[in-house]
């Protein structure tokens, strides 16, 4: 089907008003062709319009960087999957001793290391940043055993940063340039903020005062440690040209050649199921990349959230089709899920998932086993019964308790399934910018019940 760039500059218009998304910037690959268009302004505070050449912060998509990046040097065999992290950083340690000689490379591509996604630790702007980060993780302990489940870390792209640091000689920045970004003609791509500075840049927004989003109180709040897993910015055409790659077998337009066509193929095998998946409506994991089966046809892409900006890809390799979405703030998952049903149900045939809510009806279920007690480092959750469902208080506690105020939340029954019982979390302070959110009730592989917020495991201590 040929693209109407008319008809989905229309739409593009009409759903950011709707949803208040400040600037968006759409890119689609179709046919061999990539298309790009533009809405809304960069900064409510100065009124620049957002364009097509305009960066934007892209949040988690930055694990589908390292994870190409890491793959580079899994072909060469400097990097070895399946053996022990310490392989390559002898000096890796957590309280857990075993968990620190059992970890690797594959546990942190697929986010089953058991590695804290919140340990947020600032070690500075050096180039030393994520050496000293793999010191601190000393102090650390992980959320749930490695290999006992899926649960998203970003502190393990870290982890796998440095590791790449070790093996090139070279800063995570500059190795991911000169392996993936340089390579792949992706000029309007970088990792530090300076370097964004070459460029019009989008200012996230957070929910103010007012009906309209406001300009976020700073530009990044995130610690460069937390680069390989947060920190690249890019245009949307950038992102798709990422993509583009990947559904080229690992080969720039221009021929180049990244990975192979094995390789490319392998990071879209899935690594681990979900127990949550609801949250990127996933259908596991592969390295790096998040899976989707929308009715019998697979995808691959990834979300991104940094500091009220928000990026989207989703990539159909049967139809050829990659499109990613990069906003400012506002309703953007809405936005997101709105504009890209009609784009997939058009480009690739592909009838993307409701949007995640609890039905008119919901299921009975006894809140009993599920009350209680969660808790990982830094992460509190507290469950109590409430009516018919339950009542959370997800909050941030010692050293990330100056993170964001307490998340509070009635539970609404969603579904019950064999290994899962679902609920929707009813709370517009939510991270899902008002959409309700899913929290997900199982089991670990040892037994220990578990919660999972925002896709991360909350073992069951009371």
């Amino acid at each position: 089907m040929d693209f109407d760039a008319s008809h989905w500059q229309g739409r593009l218009d009409t759903l950011s008003a709707a949803h208040r998304v400040p600037g968006a910037v759409l890119a689609v690959l179709a046919d061999d062709t990539v298309h790009e268009l533009a809405t809304g302004i960069l900064h409510r505070g100065t009124g620049v319009e957002a364009t097509t050449d305009a960066v934007f912060q892209l949040g988690s998509v930055a694990k589908v960087y390292t994870a190409t990046l890491a793959m580079t040097l899994a072909e060469e065999g400097l990097l070895d999957l399946d053996a022990p992290v310490r392989d390559v950083l002898p000096g890796f340690a957590l309280p857990d001793e075993r968990a620190a000689q059992v970890i690797t490379p594959r546990h942190l591509l697929s986010h089953t290391s058991g590695l804290s996604c919140d340990l947020v630790v600032d070690t500075g702007r050096g180039d030393d940043c994520l050496a000293r980060f793999v010191e601190a993780c000393a102090e650390e302990e992980l959320d749930c055993p490695p290999g006992s489940t899926h649960s998203y870390s970003t502190s393990g792209f870290s982890v796998l940063g440095r590791a790449i640091e070790v093996l090139t000689g070279r800063t995570w920045d500059q190795a991911l340039r000169d392996r993936v970004l340089t390579p792949l003609g992706l000029e309007h791509t970088m990792t530090l903020p300076e370097e964004a500075l070459r460029f019009r840049t989008a200012m996230g927004h957070v929910e103010g005062a007012g009906p309209d989003p406001e300009p976020a109180p700073a530009w990044d709040l995130m610690t460069r440690s937390s680069s390989p897993g947060a920190m690249v910015m890019a245009t949307a055409a950038d992102v798709v040209g990422l993509a583009r790659a990947h559904l080229a077998g690992g080969t720039a337009a221009d021929g180049t050649r990244v990975l192979t066509p094995r390789t490319v193929e392998a990071m879209r095998e899935k690594q681990a199921d979900t127990p949550d998946k609801w949250s990127a409506d996933s259908d596991g994991w592969g390295l790096g990349w998040t899976l989707y089966d929308w009715d019998g046809v697979p995808g691959f892409g990834h979300d991104g959230a940094a500091t009220g900006q928000y990026s989207y890809l989703r990539v159909v390799p049967g139809a050829g089709v990659a499109i990613a979405l990069v906003t400012n703030g506002g309703g953007a998952r809405a936005l997101y899920a709105d504009l890209f049903r009609e784009l997939l149900a058009a480009l690739a045939d592909v009838r993307m998932p409701d949007r995640f809510a609890p039905p008119e009806q919901p299921p009975t279920v006894d809140p009993a086993p599920f009350t209680g007690t969660y808790r990982r480092p830094g992460v509190v959750v507290t469950v109590t019964a409430s009516g018919r469902g339950l009542h959370m208080v997800y909050e941030f506690v010692d050293g990330m308790s100056h993170f964001s105020p307490p998340l509070v939340a009635d539970l609404v029954p969603v579904a019950v399934t064999a290994t899962e019982t679902v609920y929707a979390a009813s709370s517009g302070g939510s991270p899902f910018g008002g959409e309700w959110m899913p929290v997900v009730f199982a089991t670990l592989a040892d037994g220990t019940p578990c919660a999972y917020v925002g896709m991360r495991a909350t073992p069951k201590v009371a």
